[in-house]
């Protein structure tokens, strides 16, 4: 019990030390895991009716990206290998996408 106390502590102090508030920081993470997998699915039910991906990208890439454009915005005193791994996590997710779609499908795979 004294581990989770300790624990408490550390993300508060973070929180005051950032300028973050932790509950918000969190919530936003929870509730954009939810929306991305939400988008996700509605995605490939589009992709078999095919009808247009293109909005539906964007909202699961946004949904996403909403923690970590709240601790850029609203944050402080953010470490430089903070906004490095962001943006690597980013370009990296980026280049996966742009990969998948640019590669040709094989017809013997299904969906």
């Amino acid at each position: 019990m004294d581990y989770l106390i300790q624990f408490k502590e550390w993300v508060i102090s973070l929180g005051e030390k950032h300028q973050v508030n932790p509950l918000i920081l969190g919530s936003l993470y929870f509730a954009s895991k939810l929306l991305f997998v939400s988008f996700l699915g509605w995605m490939i039910k589009n992709m078999r009716a095919k009808k247009p991906l293109l909005t539906i990208i964007l909202l699961a890439g946004v949904s996403f990206s909403l923690p970590y454009m709240y601790l850029i915005i609203a944050g402080r005193n953010i470490p430089v290998w903070v906004h490095g791994f962001i943006a690597a996590m980013f370009i990296y997710g980026g280049f996966i996408i742009w990969k998948k779609v640019n590669t040709k499908p094989n017809p013997a795979e299904p969906i």
